[in-house]
């Protein structure tokens, strides 16, 4: 049986699973493993996780352009957890020629891909290549156009390279945004503050705004696009419907 056709196999029989079954499975299968942690409600991962192991491994991406509410809650999270969060940087000399060449906001001008690949994409492909497993908080209602597919666990075809296959989990794969409040409410984990002021789905400052009552999450990112276009590049490539 090949990688692809064992993870199938996977798949299906963790789908029905809660997220901590699930997390459970993945701590527990590979010793190189870690959680991707965006400053947002993924947070239930860590509050998760860290009951599961003594051994959690959390990365972050500072794009250099967060919010200064998100800078703060990972600094929350890392001492509310007692954990160590891995900060990932972009290269210098890459924003420098972008920034050099197009100025500070050219993403409004010719769409954000460019810009997340150097902040986001780039620094998360060299922290990916350290690893066997990675483990998101993706979920399916997240973005009905782009993640409505998203399996709980998959092989991640978009970071694989010809030597090794990185597989990919997303134990919150089908919970609601109202199963991840709840959670949080329980469980009286941190959150980000700009929850509170209308912001559901957050990213950098510049591409980032609240979002209006009866509009999806994802309308409050990247809005001067189109909605097809609403992936930075971090999961596009494990996506389906996704507009590589």
């Amino acid at each position: 049986m090949t990688v692809m056709e064992s993870i199938k196999v996977l798949n299906e029989r963790l789908s029905d699973q809660s997220p901590r079954a699930i997390l459970k499975h993945a701590l527990g299968s590979y010793d190189s493993i870690a959680v991707s942690f965006s400053g947002a409600e993924d947070v239930v991962l860590i509050e998760l996780a860290h009951k599961l192991t003594d051994n959690l491994k959390v990365f972050t991406l500072d794009t250099g352009r967060l919010h200064a509410e998100t800078y703060a809650f990972i600094e929350k999270v890392r001492k509310h957890y007692n954990i160590d969060i891995e900060v990932l940087f972009p290269d210098a000399a890459e924003v420098e020629e972008l920034v050099s060449k197009k100025g500070l906001f050219s993403f409004y001008e010719d769409g954000h891909k460019e810009c997340c690949g150097i902040r986001k994409v780039n620094p998360l492909r060299r922290k990916l290549a350290t690893v066997d497993a990675w483990i998101t908080g993706q979920r399916k209602d997240q973005s009905p156009g782009t993640r409505n597919d998203v399996p709980v666990v998959q092989v991640d075809d978009a970071f694989s390279t010809p030597e090794k296959q990185l597989v990919k989990f997303n134990p919150l794969a089908n919970w609601t945004s109202k199963d991840v409040w709840d959670y949080i409410r329980m469980t009286e984990a941190p959150y980000n503050e700009l929850h509170e002021k209308g912001f559901i789905s957050i990213g950098c400052q510049p591409c980032t705004r609240p979002v209006l009552p009866g509009q999806h999450e994802r309308e409050g990112r990247w809005w001067w696009e189109e909605a097809t276009h609403k992936e930075c590049g971090l999961h596009a490539g494990n996506l389906i419907a996704s507009d590589k």
